[in-house]
């Protein structure tokens, strides 16, 4: 199904299921959190989303998606020592919203990318990864996050 092995297939429906539970966390809690039902669903899809990457981007050896996969499992890891120790005392907070929210552009990025050069079927909408419109889309994405982010910074410090 649309060019996809089984185990490509599954990274695909299991990083849909992390974006979904992401998208619901920021409208429902406004951020991403371990500490409620979606941000475990989150974490845990997002895990599997890296790990079963790496399995499926063999393109001549380690390349740009494995170094994405490895920098997402690092932000998830610093987010979840922030929001779980004190060990970053009141930037803590901070380090973590910040952190699980840039994991979600993380997935944006190849995920933009793989459906633009492979949807719709026969006719993709660019030719390649390479196409100067995804690196306009990869800036769109970037601009949100920066907005997003700068959004959930105001009100961690309105709340204090």
């Amino acid at each position: 199904m649309f060019g996809l092995t089984t185990l490509g297939l599954f990274h695909t429906v299991i990083s849909l299921i992390a974006v979904a539970a992401a998208l619901i966390a920021f409208f429902k809690y406004k951020e991403i959190s371990w500490n409620n039902g979606l941000g475990k669903i989150y974490v845990i899809a997002t895990v599997v989303t890296c790990l079963t990457g790496f399995g499926i981007f063999q393109h001549g050896g380690f390349g740009k998606p494995h170094a994405l996969g490895i920098i997402t499992l690092l932000a998830l890891a610093i987010a979840a020592l922030a929001e779980q120790t004190a060990l970053l005392g009141r930037l803590a907070r901070y380090v973590a919203v910040i952190g699980y929210s840039a994991t979600v552009l993380f997935h944006m990025i190849p995920a933009i990318t793989e459906a633009s050069t492979r949807l719709p079927l026969g006719h993709p909408l660019l030719a390649n990864a390479e196409d100067p419109a995804l690196k306009t889309a990869t800036a769109v994405l970037l601009a949100l996050f920066l907005i997003g982010a700068a959004l959930q910074v105001r009100r961690l410090r309105a709340s204090r």
